[in-house]
């Protein structure tokens, strides 16, 4: 079989020019991606003021809840795929994306129905303000119709991802997000659809996103030919798939519950906490993005060269990233304490917000300081296939420090914003203690993927066979 273009060796060549390489557009597409919703907070606030941003940002922080679960499947994915590319085993590969594909059909069918059936009971546990319970849930209901297209395209985008192409999903994100903020204006500003505007433009830009993936891999000589005979399902490949997806899922799901906890906590605090706190991390989605495309991208190197038995390509990838993402960060956490302000001025000029948005960024940030490591080290656990360490890590930090902490500076003490804002960096300082004397314990060399002989030394006779289509 012809090898397809869209694969890509990240076992050779300059570990530091190839780091750079994948993780530039990993994070432009991670970064358009997340326009998404700051479009739809930004044209919403511009119409509706702090109810409709409140409204978005609640019915939006749950439908990310199956966002978290679909990227934990898909990064599963993106790590066997990658270290089947990397041992040259073509027939494992192509036997896992057809899995993956198959189950993420089946599951995104089933969670639309149960979520949509569970919405208003959701919707009250948070303790959603009255005067944005309607913007929150006429968002949650038409984004939740979408759950299909939000699997689809982060499948394939981890697919492309696994094979060492990380160009393609920024072209496909980059149309859907132009898209994306032409329907905004349309059917928020134009229609005065309000929350259900903001709603319709981003499932319809999801769509378009994963119909540009499927129209371009059909023309690129991809395994899978998206006929109902290739809907196939391998009862190995996806139990493989599982145990390295489900504990990011379960992670991604506990960790984003942890920061529903601070939703619902600046909720009490009434709607002006509770619009700047969705502020806050919308930015903190921009503001992390740099660590978070690095992290991600050692993940994809690691995988590829685990397979290949590479481990010097692998400390060298995680010590570059490291060092590539804390430099980006830093200046990040520099800015952000320079002007918060006019950070926040940007979605609104509601002199409250703006009071407790101040309050809660600046001990927020400290966590642009941590997070460079623990995403590169998590990475290299995660693309060596301990996904049940980094996940066990995740739900650590959640429910042991970010929760109890949200609470004690919160509520207990009476911090308000600022207290609440001290959460995240200690739960990512608590996260990256653990992962750090889980790298030096040399226990991630084990690869429970690929059976392979991992050493230190650059390159064996075995390995040099595995680019071999």
């Amino acid at each position: 079989m012809e090898k397809p273009a869209i694969e890509k060796n990240l076992t050779e060549g300059d570990v530091i020019k190839q780091l750079i390489l994948f993780s530039l557009p990993f994070m432009l597409s991670n970064l358009i991606q997340t326009l998404y919703s700051v479009a739809d907070m930004l044209i919403v606030g511009n119409y509706m003021g702090s109810v409709g941003i409140s409204g978005v940002n609640i019915g939006g922080q749950v439908t990310f809840l199956l966002t978290n679960i679909v990227i934990g499947l898909t990064v599963g994915g993106t790590v066997v795929i990658a270290q089947y590319l990397g041992s040259g085993d073509r027939k494992s590969m192509n036997e896992t994306i057809a899995t993956l594909l198959t189950f993420l059909l089946a599951a995104a069918v089933s969670l639309t129905v149960v979520m949509m059936l569970l919405s208003d009971v959701i919707l009250r546990i948070i303790q959603t303000p009255a005067e944005s319970y309607k913007q929150a849930k006429d968002y949650l209901n038409i984004t939740l119709s979408g759950t299909i297209f939000i699997f689809g395209y982060n499948a394939f985008a981890a697919i492309l991802r696994g094979l060492g192409d990380s160009k393609r999903p920024l072209v496909f994100v980059s149309i859907a997000c132009a898209l994306n903020v032409f329907l905004d204006l349309l059917f928020v500003g134009a229609f005065r659809m309000e929350a259900r505007g903001a709603a319709l433009a981003t499932v319809i830009s999801q769509a378009v996103s994963m119909i540009c993936c499927i129209v371009y891999l059909k023309r690129s000589n991809f395994s899978f030919d998206f006929k109902p005979s290739s809907f196939r399902f391998n009862k190995k490949r996806f139990f493989m798939l599982m145990r390295l997806g489900i504990p990011i899922s379960i992670q991604n799901v506990i960790v984003n519950f942890s920061f529903l906890v601070l939703t619902a906590i600046s909720n009490s605090m009434g709607v002006s906490a509770s619009a700047a706190l969705g502020i806050v991390g919308k930015y903190n989605g921009f503001a992390i993005l740099p660590a978070m495309a690095v992290g991600s991208s050692v993940s994809a190197m690691v995988a590829q060269n685990m397979g290949a038995g590479k481990i010097d390509r692998v400390k060298k990838t995680l010590h570059t990233g490291i060092l590539l993402a804390f430099s980006v960060s830093f200046i990040v956490y520099v800015i952000t304490n320079l002007f918060p302000e006019q950070i926040l001025r940007l979605f609104g000029d509601d002199p409250e917000m703006i009071a407790s948005g101040v309050d809660y960024i600046r001990t927020f940030s400290l966590d642009y300081l941590i997070v460079p490591a623990v995403f590169c080290l998590n990475g290299l656990i995660t693309g060596s296939g301990h996904t049940i360490v980094s996940s066990i890590t995740g739900i650590m930090s959640s429910v042991g420090f970010r929760i109890p902490m949200a609470v004690l500076f919160g509520i207990v003490l009476d911090k308000g914003m600022r207290g609440l804002g001290f959460a995240a960096p200690i739960a990512s300082l608590a996260a990256m203690i653990i992962v750090l004397v889980y790298y030096l314990s040399g226990k991630w060399k084990a690869n429970p993927v690929v059976k392979t002989n991992i050493t230190d030394e650059p390159q064996s006779a075995a390995q040099s066979v595995q680019s071999s289509p």
